[in-house]
């Protein structure tokens, strides 16, 4: 939003407990980590198609909860009006194994859903001292060792689309399903014992670093790996310790995910870029090549955006023949809401408009 200099001249820091805009609400109360409210702001230049002033609510509050169990909790028993994304703690309670609303929910809920701009992955920290993890042998293996259709069904209740096709999301220009890869356990087992005879190695071993929200994931991936003859451990640390070794190359193998600042693919292949080594910048592999470089900067001054597209889908396709990653899934956008919301939609930034939201 645009803001008024005075008056970040006048709060300076404290801004943030007095925020003005130009959106179609306006802040009216704060209880830190208990509720924030906000009402319409009359002044709004937008109207709707029949010149009705928008927006049609009154008021928005939000709630502070300690965890999605609880949000939910008071959503099933209708204390709150809508919940967004699908925690593990409640997709089972409302969610089908293939992503349709519980039959218990169908007539209360409303469920939205839409491509999300957020590619699930494994990384590999690529100047890694282990020698597995400097493997492409190993790291093909384990891109071919498990099924991202059965993870999707059994951990997300189908909603996510199994990541075949590179690390640029379905949705975004310079998608292509033909860059990834598919499940292929005897083509991994051979793998895994070609890196054995050539390292005279007998028993290759990896650790995988996650957070508790995503063990589930890990775990299953830890079981269908070892059938391809690759030992696996998981290793759970906290959000904020991960955060911190990722960005100083302090891990072999973590988990993390890429969310589009900006609906363009070169927002995920500069993630490749040699010039974005973490901590300085997001290329969190340390993955370097020459040929990428080129491209991903002819694809920064390229103006035609068909031409600009197939540069994507080179890079692309050149990351994913390294396997400096394990794409999983590429998200889907969820929301729930009662049955008296009406106009509330998706998008693949999942932002939150509400101007269009009506409560009956």
């Amino acid at each position: 939003s645009v803001v008024p200099r005075e008056i970040i001249e006048h709060f300076g820091s404290a801004f943030r407990s007095n925020p003005i805009g130009t959106g179609p609400f306006k802040f009216q109360r704060w209880e830190e980590n208990i509720k924030l409210v906000f009402r319409k702001n009359n002044a709004y230049f937008e109207k709707d198609s029949l010149g009705n002033q928008l927006p049609y609510l009154e008021a928005v509050a939000t709630t502070f909860l300690p965890d999605k169990q609880s949000e939910f909790l008071q959503f099933a028993q209708g204390n709150i009006d809508f919940v967004s994304g699908l925690d593990a703690s409640y997709k089972d309670e409302i969610l089908t194994p293939h992503g349709k609303l519980q039959n218990r929910y169908a007539n209360k809920v409303n469920m939205i859903q839409g491509p999300y701009l957020n590619t699930e992955y494994l990384a590999f920290f690529m100047p890694s001292e282990k020698n597995e993890i400097r493997s492409e042998l190993i790291r093909k293996a384990i891109n071919q060792g498990f099924d991202r259709n059965k993870m999707i069904v059994y951990l997300r209740n189908g909603i996510g689309t199994p990541a075949t096709g590179g690390f640029i999301p379905v949705g975004l220009p310079g998608h292509d399903e033909n860059v990834g890869y598919d499940y292929d356990l005897e083509t991994a087992k051979k793998l895994v014992e070609q890196y054995q005879e050539e390292a005279k190695v007998s028993n290759p071993t990896i650790t995988i670093t996650t957070t508790s929200e995503y063990l589930s994931f890990c775990e299953f991936i830890q079981r269908e790996l070892q059938k391809t003859g690759l030992a696996v451990k998981v290793d759970v640390i906290p959000a904020s310790a991960l955060k911190e070794a990722k960005a100083n190359g302090k891990l072999n193998l973590f988990r993390p995910s890429w969310v589009a600042d900006y609906p363009d693919a070169e927002n995920y292949l500069s993630l490749y870029y040699s010039k974005n080594l973490a901590p300085n910048g997001p290329n969190y592999t340390h993955f370097s090549n020459d040929q990428f470089d080129i491209w991903y900067e002819e694809a920064l001054k390229e103006v035609n955006t068909e031409t600009r597209t197939m540069i994507y889908k080179k890079m692309d396709s050149l990351v994913m023949s390294k396997a400096p990653i394990v794409p999983l899934f590429y998200d889907k956008a969820v929301r729930f809401t009662r049955k008296n919301v009406k106009g509330l939609g998706i998008n693949p930034t999942n932002l939150l408009e509400l101007k269009n939201v009506r409560k009956q």
